[in-house]
C-alpha cells in the first residue's frame, strides 16, 4: 500500500515537472516569435526609409540638372527662394513657355506625387513631400549657388535635422527627414586663362 502511494506521488511529481517544462517552452517560443516580428517590422521600416531617401535624391538631381542647363535664368533669379514646392496648386505644365517656370511646375507636380493615385489620393511621391529652394552665398569668384532641399515624413522618430525646410510641418520634428544638394553655377569669366605652350626650339 505504501509502495503504491509512493508510486502515485512520484508520477504526479513527474507530470508537474512536465507541465512546467511545457509552459517554459511556450514562453520562450512566444518571446522568440515576438522578437522575429519586431525584426521584420524594423526591416520593413528601414527599407521604406531607404526607398524614400532614394526618391528624394532622384528628385533633387533632376531639378539640379535642369538648373545647370538653364544657368543664365538661374543667375537671373528665375528660380526664386521658397518652401512651397509640392504644395502649390497643380497646373498643366505644358502651357508654361518660360523654361524656369516649367521646371518649377514639373518639380511641384513630381513632389505632389500626382502621377500615381490610390483612392483619390496622390501616392506617387514621398510622404508629405515639400521642396525648398534657397540661394546661398558663393565664393569670391562670383559663384552662384542654389541649395535644393526636400523634406518628408519618416516612419520613426530620430534627431530633428538642422535644415529649416519643412520645419514643424509634421507635428513632432523628429519625424522630419531632409535631403539637400547644392547646385554650383561657376562664372566662367573668372577662370584663369589657359597658358600658351612655349614652342620647342628646333635643333640645328
Amino acid at each position: 500500500m505504501i509502495a503504491t502511494m509512493r508510486n502515485l506521488s512520484s508520477s504526479s511529481a513527474c507530470r508537474g515537472f512536465t507541465l512546467i517544462e511545457v509552459l517554459v517552452t511556450i514562453v520562450i517560443l512566444a518571446v522568440g516569435l515576438l522578437g522575429l516580428a519586431l525584426l521584420q517590422t524594423t526591416s520593413l521600416s528601414n527599407q521604406h526609409e531607404a526607398y524614400q531617401r532614394a526618391q528624394a535624391m532622384l528628385l533633387l538631381e533632376e531639378m539640379a540638372n535642369r538648373i545647370r542647363v538653364n544657368s543664365v535664368a538661374a543667375r537671373a533669379n528665375e528660380y526664386p527662394d521658397g518652401d512651397q514646392y509640392g504644395l502649390l496648386t497643380e497646373e498643366d505644365c505644358t502651357t508654361k513657355t518660360v523654361t524656369a517656370e516649367r521646371d518649377l511646375c514639373d518639380w511641384n507636380t513630381a513632389l505632389a506625387g500626382s502621377g500615381v493615385t490610390l483612392g483619390g489620393e496622390n501616392v506617387g511621391s514621398l510622404v508629405g513631400a515639400r521642396g525648398c529652394i534657397e540661394e546661398i552665398d558663393g565664393s569670391v569668384d562670383d559663384e552662384h549657388i542654389i541649395r535644393l532641399t526636400i523634406a518628408w515624413q519618416g516612419m520613426t522618430e530620430t534627431t530633428a535635422p538642422s535644415s529649416a525646410c519643412g520645419e514643424d510641418a509634421f507635428g513632432n520634428d523628429g519625424f522630419r527627414r531632409v535631403a539637400s544638394i547644392d547646385t554650383v553655377l561657376a562664372n566662367l569669366a573668372f577662370l584663369p586663362p589657359i597658358p600658351t605652350p612655349t614652342p620647342t626650339p628646333t635643333p640645328p
